[in-house]
């Protein structure tokens, strides 16, 4: 089985949470960005990474705003159910931007990163990395790989939104529009591209804003049961 959650910002409690106790050996856990366990390299952090790398089942994660790009870069890469990965620990995955994965016969398409409102605040290499935006490199291999896939895939994985749905979740919220060019390459892709349904992180709410769009944080669900 595989299970959507949102943004974890590294908080251990979230790890020890009665949804992510009932996952068996197979099942994978994909974390829609900012999963923030990769952060500082320390003994501590080292040994929980470890520690999920050694889950029965498989933790994979998309890269959002707040993760050290400088650690996650360093980390080997490999190929995983067909597509790009950064190997953490064990079965630890990130996964990489623009890649296209087979799961249990189920294709996911991948796109972390995202911009941070505060990065006026933060410190470079520090607190905040130039990599959370994606280069235009990495825009084109995901077309070019959506091109190959025939614009089809089962289901999108995303950290930020298309912008048509950030504009209308910020307008509900009264917040200012603050869309940018990722969100306008991903309403790009929800307009040329036929999928079951598509997931995203960064907005910090569990709802399901469209019919084929739903933003995720705390809770964990089954993708099983989306279209069910």
């Amino acid at each position: 089985m595989v299970y959507i959650t949102g943004d974890m910002h590294g908080e251990e409690q979230r790890l020890n949470e009665k949804a992510l106790r009932k996952l068996k050996e197979g099942d994978t856990l994909i974390v829609c960005g900012d999963f923030g366990f990769v952060w500082n390299d320390s003994p501590k952090e080292k040994k929980l990474l470890a520690y999920l790398g050694s889950r029965k089942y498989t933790v994979a994660f998309l890269d959002g705003t707040h993760e050290n790009y400088d650690l996650l870069n360093a980390c080997r890469m490999t190929v995983w159910n067909g597509g790009r990965v950064h190997r953490v620990s064990g079965n630890l995955f990130h996964l990489m931007r623009g890649q296209i994965f087979t799961i249990e016969g189920q294709t996911y398409f991948t796109f972390g990163g995202g911009e941070s409102p505060d990065r006026d605040m933060r410190t470079e290499h520090v607190s905040w990395w130039r990599e959370e935006m994606p280069a235009p490199e990495e825009m084109s291999e995901g077309a070019e790989n959506i091109d190959e896939a025939q614009c089809k895939v089962d289901y999108i994985l995303t950290h930020e939104p298309p912008s048509l749905v950030k504009s209308s979740m910020l307008l509900r919220h009264g917040e200012a529009d603050r869309t940018n060019k990722l969100n306008g390459y991903l309403e790009q892709l929800n307009r040329s591209c036929a999928f079951k349904h598509w997931f995203f992180g960064s907005m910090h709410e569990d709802r399901r804003v469209t019919p084929v769009h739903t933003a995720v944080f705390r809770d964990v669900i089954a993708v099983a049961d989306v279209n069910a």
